[in-house]
């Protein structure tokens, strides 16, 4: 599966690097939590920020919980980059599997938005849907993200030798 054409993903331990592709899908998911983080920065009114990005309070509360699967699947990259600990490997060797949950979760919450406008045409949703489809296609096509999820647990198995 590795070949000689993708040594540019090897860090200096020789351990595939996580796709940028990743982190902003990531962050896409899990923008409800990145929305929240950066209202607690401001100080006048934090409830402006979400406001503006989520009129109605439930849209915020199910962005929340949706995002939360992505915050899980950002601390298991995090615990792949540093190999510790153990346990969190057969978590992460299904890390595609539950992004592709994730997208299917957020496909649905798109509809359900579009039906509560009774799918009239809104830029943001459009673009919602757009990069669902981007991610999904990303998820099914990349090979980096592919040899990525199978680096920790091939290296596991050398290293129980």
């Amino acid at each position: 599966m590795f070949t000689i054409d993708d040594v540019h993903w090897l860090d200096d331990n020789g351990h595939v690097r996580p796709p940028l592709m990743l982190y902003l899908l990531l962050l896409f998911l899990a923008r409800g939590w990145a929305i929240l983080v950066m209202s607690l920065t401001i100080a006048s009114d934090r409830a402006e920020l979400v406001k503006l990005f989520y009129p109605e309070k439930v849209d915020f509360l199910t962005a929340l919980a949706a995002g939360s699967g992505a915050v899980l699947a950002f601390f298991l990259v995090i615990a792949e980059r540093r190999r510790k600990p153990q346990w969190c490997r057969s978590a992460f060797s299904s890390l595609r599997i539950l992004l592709m949950g994730l997208l299917g979760l957020e496909a649905a919450l798109l509809f359900t938005r579009l039906s509560h406008s009774r799918f009239l045409f809104d830029w943001p949703m459009a673009l919602d849907g757009l990069f669902l489809f981007w991610s999904a296609l990303y998820l099914y096509r990349s090979r980096h993200l592919k040899v990525y999820v199978s680096d920790w647990s091939k290296h596991a198995e050398i290293a129980e030798k």
